[in-house]
């Protein structure tokens, strides 16, 4: 059994590093960060309700509203940003309003709250097969827009005024990448929590950012440091007996801390 378990925790953190080497990536690139965590406690407060839901009126799977959520926060701060308020205190905002949300559908889920906390930190190494399979349809979806879109999110990233001249709807793209934010944070809470997720998506492509000045050497330091990080986590976490996301974070860290002191 708990080979399985390390098995799928290993498929998970390869999943996990395609995921930071695109949605990562283009949070470094576009220099929205700080969205990925309010996006990642709007889901927080999506699961929630979605068990409140589920207990008090009909069966629903509460990673769906979770969803459902963080998409919609990730439009209301992608609309605020569009007419011109700071993207800082757009996500500052929706964040308060995302954990106001959370405490107050938590303190009507009290027996069942244990669910939604778990969420808070995860564990990569108690994940089901279903849990699985839903991450590879998340991330084959990520992973398959973005190399459909991949020049035009560039584009729209690097360029908006120019893209926009050209005729390109940058709202609409940049509106999609928000999604796919969403949908990543998402896919991820279950394998590291809210508070982590910033950490193995955010971190990495920092380091890579800094280590390799290309777009494409960032994608794939991304990738590679969240996929050593990961490994490393689980491994540690048979070593100490911790969480292996909290020793994934703390290296992925110390490797953006080795890459301040680049010249």
């Amino acid at each position: 059994m708990l080979d399985i378990l390390v098995l799928r925790g290993i498929i998970a953190v390869f999943l996990i590093s395609a995921v930071s080497a695109t949605v990562g990536s283009f949070s470094i690139f576009r220099g929205s960060t700080f969205f990925v965590s309010g996006i990642a406690h709007g889901a927080l407060a999506g699961a929630a309700l979605g068990i409140f839901i589920a207990l008090t009126f009909f069966t629903v799977d509460y990673l769906v509203v979770a969803l459902l959520f963080a998409i919609l926060f990730a439009l209301a701060i992608g609309y605020a940003s569009h007419r011109n308020e700071n993207v800082d205190v757009a996500v500052g905002i929706m964040f308060a309003v995302s954990m106001s949300l959370a405490v107050l559908f938590l303190s009507m889920i009290r027996e069942y709250a244990s669910v939604a906390w778990g969420l808070i930190i995860g564990d990569i190494l108690l994940l089901s097969q279903a849990d699985i399979e839903i991450l590879v349809v998340s991330v084959t979806f990520i992973v398959l827009i973005f190399l459909i879109f991949f020049r035009k999110f560039l584009y729209v990233v690097f360029d908006s005024e120019s893209a926009e001249a050209s005729g390109l709807h940058v709202f609409r793209y940049e509106t999609l990448l928000f999604i796919l934010m969403a949908v990543g944070v998402v896919s991820l809470l279950k394998c590291v929590g809210a508070i982590l997720v910033y950490a193995l998506l955010i971190i990495p492509a920092a380091a890579a950012r800094r280590a390799f000045p290309t777009v494409e050497g960032t994608i794939a330091g991304a990738f590679i440091i969240a996929l050593v990080s990961g490994l490393f986590g689980i491994g540690m976490s048979f070593v100490v007996n911790v969480a292996p996301s909290s020793m994934a974070g703390l290296f992925a860290a110390g490797v953006y801390a080795l890459t301040l002191f680049r010249k």
